[in-house]
Parts: C-alpha cells; structure tokens; sequence
C-alpha cells in the first residue's frame, strides 16, 4: 500500500458511518451474545487461542454482530484472512482465492481463512465449488447468513461446520452500544456535546428491536440533523429521536424464517383457541408487508382442517372475508381479515376432515376397491351389464336413508371418519352412530376396529403426494 492508498483508507475510515466506525475490533468491545462469547465459552475460548477448531457458519438478524464477529476473528487470528460477498462475488473470485491459499501453502506454509458473507445467497453449484477445499483443509470458513443454515446452506457443508446462533440484542447490549459511540472520542461523538435524553434514548432503543446497526444510524442521523446551540451543544430530545427513527424495524423476510415462523405462531395461535395471540401475529405480518391474501388462503386452509364441521360456518365466514378483501383492500380490508380470524379462533375445533387421507392411504395401500354394481352408473349398460341394479333411492324411504351397501366389499364395516363432539358435528356423530348400525344389521356385517388416525407428520407425508393443482 502506498502513501496515497494509505491516505484514502484512513479518509474512507473517517466518512465511513457511525455504525462501521464503531464496529468492534476485539472481544473486550463486543457486546451481547454472551451465549457464545461469553466468559469462558467454547468460540471465545477458540478465538482468543487463534484455534478454530473446524469452519463456523454464524447465523442471525441483521445488525446482531455476525459480520463484526468474523472481523474479530480477523483481528485475532494469525493466519491469512480473506472475505468476499456472496451477493457481488462468484465462482472465478472463489477460484482466485483458493489458488491463494494454495500457493501460500505451498510456499508459505501459512494457512487461509475465508469470510463469505451472506453465504445463502450462493447457489448450489457455487456452494458445491467451495466444498472441497473446505473439507481437505485449503480455507477454514466462516459463512455469516441471516437465513436458516440447515435449509439454505447445502448439507455437506453444514455437516463440516459448527453453526452458532446469533440472537436479536437486547435493551441493555443496545443502550451499552448507544452510549459506547457517544463516549468514543476516536470513531464516535466523544469529542462533540451530544446530550441524548432519557427518553429519547429509550425510543431509540426500543425502536430499534435489538438491531444494533439500526439503533447507531438512527443516533448519527439524529446528531448529525440537529443543529449544535452556541455554546457548541448537540441537544438530542424525544421529538428528534422519533423523526430519526419513526417505525421499528421488524425482520420479515417473506422467504425466509420470519416469514415461515410467524405465519406458524399464527396458524398454531388460531387452532388453539388464542384469539389475543392470532391478532398479535396477523399484525406484525401485516405491519412487516406480507400480503393479506397469503394470509386468507391460509385461514381458509385451517377452516377445513381445524374447524371442520364442528363450525361449518368457518369456512363460509373465511371465504366472505376473502372475497370481501378482494372488493376493499388495505386499510379497510383488514376489518374482515380480523373478523375472519376471531370467529376461527373462538370457533369449536375438529379434525376430522383428515380422514380423508386415511382413506387416502389404503388405496395407496392396497389399491381402489371394485364398484358394487349397483352403484355402477346405469344410464349406459344397466340392459347389458346389470349396472345399477337394486339400488334404492334414500329419498323414497322412511328418513331419507337407505342401510344398503357403499363401500368396496372387502372394506364393509371399516371406518375412516369418526365425528368429534364439538359444536355441529356432535349431532352430525349421533345420527351418522344410528345409521351405521342400521347398516349393519341390514348387510349382516360386523363393525371392525375404526381406522386410527395419522399423525401430523403421517398427513404432512401424505400430502406431498398428492399431486398439486393451479387455484388459477
């Protein structure tokens, strides 16, 4: 690096943002994540000794320290450190960096540690590139991600890796970090009379939702806004704090995790009778952007499967909420969406509808059972074939039911639905008891054992091979 070189990098460190000039240079600056750093634990053992024991991935919420981290690692580490972004490089960067660490290697006998961040964002082929120099040793890595590794990182290089989880920082680490870059003289607002109120420093910090980068920006742009009075003081109230950062940032990735989990914790909220709960998350995920027709057809979806016919209302109240937020949309539209969402999760809950994929499972089983003929269609081959024969109209008898035949014969007396007692099904159960037996003397059957029901992770199996159809 020449004098110019040198010049412009201590110039570029000095305009950079308070966030990156605050960021830590070694472990005694490093705040939160003591369940990883803490005293005595195994990565700060590891980093302090300059021996990581085998390639890292770090994953978390932005603004928890994962990319700081690894620059610690840097700082520390006595081999050479090499970073590049998974966003800007690809294969020929990874190529160039790898033919490095060979030769110095070969020549050196120095050892290479490669910082990817964003890791996720490489697609297979790129991860599968890095893979074996991985494994035989050429380059330690440190992947950092904000998604989950076990699903957006291929297995192989999971399997090489230790994973650590980063968590969203909490009020104190976000207020120690806050009141670091005013004290700072170097690289922060030390030597300036910046006078941060309590409660704007309280804004500041619960505004920032444990997102340390989010709550430095929103201080750099409240000091650097605010005009200093004569006596040269920066005065930092509520009211500046609040225009600095005016909305909490909330992490919602709509392919990610957030995304998945929270429609979950609402999903799992309505079907377990929590309407306080459900409203809580159907907010965050409209506050965060998510698309409110995502969210009816899962609603609709848990009408069928969770309500069932304990309410067979759920499902007409559920498609009238859909249907009325395609005519109003947002900000309207959400009163259906909410109305929607109370009436199914203070509605009476049944299952059965997943009976379905026990009869579903047998024909996969043991293959579709034949017609009895006289159900057979009778309009085509009734002369020839007898199709149709000795059926009885239900309409034509006393009840409107008819104790005859409708299974497959070797099925007679297998039962797949078996109604709850909750709300409407439990009078739909005492007629459907009363038939049944009807039909029982009727056929001279006996009543076999009901077919058990399948567990949540039987159906989930089930389903994915059922083939998918377009809604259009």
């Amino acid at each position: 690096m020449d004098l110019f070189d040198y010049s412009m990098q201590k110039r570029l460190e000095k305009e950079a943002p308070l966030a990156a000039r605050m960021r830590p240079r070694n472990l005694g600056e490093f705040i939160g994540q003591e369940h990883i750093l803490g005293p005595g634990k195994l990565l700060r053992r590891a980093i302090e000794a300059d021996k990581l024991f085998s390639s890292i991935i770090l994953w978390g919420p932005p603004g928890t320290g994962k990319t700081t981290l690894a620059m610690v690692i840097a700082n520390h580490t006595k081999s050479h450190f090499e970073t590049l972004s998974a966003v800007l490089a690809g294969k020929a960067d990874l190529s160039r960096v790898i033919e490095e660490a060979k030769e110095r290697r070969r020549f050196h006998g120095a050892s290479t540690t490669l910082f990817v961040d964003e890791v996720h964002r490489w697609n297979k082929a790129q991860q599968d590139a890095l893979l074996p120099h991985v494994e035989n040793g050429t380059v330690l890595l440190i992947g950092a991600t904000t998604e989950n590794p076990y699903f957006e990182v291929i297995g192989a290089l999971v399997s090489r890796s230790r994973v650590f989880q980063l968590h969203p920082l909490g009020e104190e680490q976000t207020g120690q970090i806050l009141d670091a870059a005013l004290a700072d003289a170097e690289r922060g607002y030390g030597t300036r009379r910046v006078v941060l109120d309590p409660e704007a420093r309280a804004h500041l910090i619960a505004v920032a939702g444990g997102d340390a980068r989010n709550a430095l920006n929103a201080l750099e742009l409240a000091v650097e806004s605010t005009p200093a009075a004569k006596n040269g003081r920066v005065h930092i109230t509520l009211d500046v704090a609040q225009e600095s950062i005016q909305r909490r940032a909330v992490l919602y990735d709509k392919d990610g995790d957030a995304h998945y989990d929270t429609i979950s914790a609402f999903i799992k909220s309505v079907r377990g009778s929590d309407p306080d709960a459900a409203l809580y998350w159907l907010a965050k995920m409209l506050y965060a952007g998510e698309h409110p027709r995502f969210i009816l057809r899962r609603l609709i979806v848990l009408a069928g499967e969770d309500i069932g016919l304990a309410d067979p209302m759920g499902l007409v109240v559920t498609n009238a909420a859909a249907q009325a937020f395609d005519y109003i949309g947002l900000p309207e539209g959400v009163y259906p969406i909410v109305e929607a969402t109370l009436y199914l999760a203070t509605a009476p809950k049944s299952n059965s509808a997943t009976a379905y994929f026990k009869a579903f499972e047998r024909i996969e089983q043991e293959g579709a059972g034949e017609v009895p003929n006289h159900l057979k269609d009778a309009t085509r081959d009734a002369v020839a074939m007898g199709h149709g024969k000795g059926y009885v109209y239900p309409h034509m008898e006393e009840g409107h039911f008819a104790p005859q035949q409708y299974l497959p014969t070797p099925l007679l007396g297998t039962y797949f639905y078996a109604p709850s007692s909750e709300g409407y099904e439990e009078q739909a159960r005492t007629r459907l008891e009363l038939w049944r037996e009807a039909q029982r003397k009727a056929l001279g059957i006996e009543r076999r054992e009901d077919v058990p029901d399948l567990t949540q992770a039987e159906i989930d199996i089930i389903k994915q091979r059922i083939k998918p159809t377009s809604t259009g």
